[in-house]
């Protein structure tokens, strides 16, 4: 599978990057990077750090930094840590980043690889949206989007109705849905049902000591914060899934319908059901058991 992840790293982004370098059914195309969890300079340095870490070569490139129409974004660093790597405050500057920004790199490597391409997108959406407004045909170009984001007919996680990926760019989530494109939507129905606990991180660094033991001491902090919203026993295993869904769909159980993202108002970023609009694939569920133990031995490749 020819992929690219888009991505705000972010401690489950850090995990579900380590899986696409460890399975060898991927072949990782590059990462393109955007603000979400971290501002998007801060992405693109982590993005450069994991794949180093990783020991996989791939180029990153830079995208968005602000959510369309916006003029300042604050991240959310009680969730992820001030630098996006957990309590991680020394993360280096490894290697730079493409010349592309990273709708350009989105764009041509959609044409480059037509009807091949796979895109993971774990993170807000302006990136895809922008590739979208650059080119007519990258909608067509582009095999599959999988989508980690979005919560159907349940709250959301960021406000009662929204999860936080759409939530950041909700006006670019609506044009990506409104789109042509291919969509399978991985939101708060699968990935809650994926609950990592800290004994599955201590397995990791275990098989793994080097990759597996750093994944291990940035999800310590991510595991505060779900405790402190009443999630004891771990953390939901959201990008990681979303990346599992890529390759395994046979595993997630789906529903069909258009959707339509809100974008304005106390009820901005919810995920509706829109008749009216393109169909989506969204997972409801997923053999949970199987994602956190497929996640472990993927990692467990990393030596």
């Amino acid at each position: 599978m020819k992929l690219i992840i888009d991505t705000d790293p972010g401690v489950d982004d850090a995990l579900a990057i380590a899986i696409a370098v460890a399975l060898p059914e991927i072949s990782l195309l590059g990462l393109t990077t955007i603000f979400g969890n971290t501002f998007v300079p801060q992405s693109s340095r982590n993005a450069r750090f994991l794949l180093d870490l990783f020991a996989a070569d791939c180029p990153v490139a830079e995208g968005a930094a602000l959510p369309w129409g916006a003029e300042t974004y604050d991240p959310a660093d009680n969730v992820h840590g001030p630098e996006g790597l957990g309590a991680r405050a020394d993360i280096p500057q490894i290697g730079q980043n493409t010349d592309e920004a990273a709708a350009d790199f989105l764009v041509r490597l959609a044409q480059e690889n037509a009807g091949e391409l796979t895109i993971c997108a774990i993170g807000p959406l302006t990136n895809i949206a922008d590739a979208l407004a650059r080119d007519p045909g990258f909608a067509r170009n582009v095999k599959e989007l999988v989508i980690m984001g979005g919560a159907l007919d349940q709250p959301g996680n960021i406000t009662p109705f929204a999860e936080a990926n759409l939530f950041h760019d909700a006006a670019a989530a609506d044009a990506v849905f409104q789109s042509e494109m291919n969509i399978v939507m991985i939101g708060l129905n699968a990935t809650l049902q994926t609950l990592l606990t800290p004994a599955d991180l201590t397995d990791m660094a275990r098989t793994a000591p080097k990759v597996g033991g750093f994944l291990e001491e940035i999800h310590d902090f991510y595991f505060g914060f779900y405790r402190s919203v009443g999630i004891m026993d771990g953390c939901p295993m959201h990008d990681a899934t979303s990346l599992l869904a890529c390759l395994w769909p046979e595993r997630f159980k789906f529903t069909e319908t258009g959707v339509r993202v809100i974008v304005d108002g106390d009820e901005i970023g919810q995920t509706i059901r829109d008749e009216s609009r393109p169909n989506v694939r969204i997972a409801l569920g997923v053999e949970a058991d199987w994602a956190i133990q497929t996640a472990k031995n993927a990692v467990a490749q990393l030596h």
